[in-house]
């Protein structure tokens, strides 16, 4: 992940309330075994009609909208299957932010893991920057991830974060990364549990030693008889 302590630019109105997993991603779109590709499942069936043509209404097909980086959405987005697609699509789409009332439990874990910013705002301000950026005239936004706000033409609203995806977006950390940091106080527990239990380290030592060479059978019937 790169370094996000502040988001800004286009954003694009989305005010649909469930918009679930499989429209953000269609299962036709989940068949490769790698990312590629995925910006083109994006909410296909709302960009494209049954003829394979761009639908012009649609926000995101339209030629104003068509630099957007963040999504004002409907309450509890990404709702539905836990399809990590959703959030790959996004990201390779472009967007960086998507702002709501509420958020698919799976779904904001999914995407705070993998940088993809998500704002939950009460209802009323997120209908407040709808009526801002329904207007491409006042559609640029800014997220503050230090400060945790959202600011539009007409008002400035704050949000929450856990500090460990504060620090993620601050530090430009993933899943990986974040584990890394504290290895620290990984180290300082491990020693700790085995100080404490220190006959449990002779039974995990005994116990590789049996499987790795009489294998898995012998080991089992092994470690059954020395500790029953």
């Amino acid at each position: 992940m790169t370094i996000q302590s502040r988001i800004e630019g286009m954003a694009a109105p989305l005010p649909i309330a469930n918009l679930d997993t499989d429209q953000i991603m269609p299962k036709q779109f989940l068949r490769r075994i790698d990312k590629a590709g995925l910006a083109d499942g994006l909410l296909y069936d709302m960009r494209f009609g049954p003829d394979g043509k761009p639908r012009p209404e649609f926000v995101l097909n339209r030629p104003e909208y068509a630099a957007a980086r963040i999504l004002v959405a409907g309450p509890n987005f990404g709702c539905g299957s836990s399809r990590e697609h959703a959030v790959w699509g996004l990201r390779q789409y472009g967007i960086q932010a998507v702002i709501a009332p509420s958020f698919g439990e799976i779904f904001y874990s999914n995407a705070m893991n993998n940088g993809l910013m998500l704002a939950a705002l009460d209802e009323a301000d997120v209908e407040a920057i709808l009526a801002d950026v329904s207007r491409p005239e006042n559609s640029q936004l800014a997220i503050d991830v230090a400060s945790m706000s959202v600011r539009s033409k007409s008002l400035t609203a704050s949000f929450s974060l856990s500090e460990r995806h504060r620090r993620m977006f601050l530090e430009g950390l993933d899943m990986i990364g974040a584990t890394l940091a504290m290895q620290d106080q990984i180290h300082a527990f491990a020693a700790g549990h085995w100080r404490q239990r220190p006959w449990l380290k002779d039974i995990a030592s005994m116990t590789k030693t049996v499987w790795h060479k009489r294998g898995a059978r012998q080991g089992a019937n092994k470690i059954r008889k020395t500790y029953t």
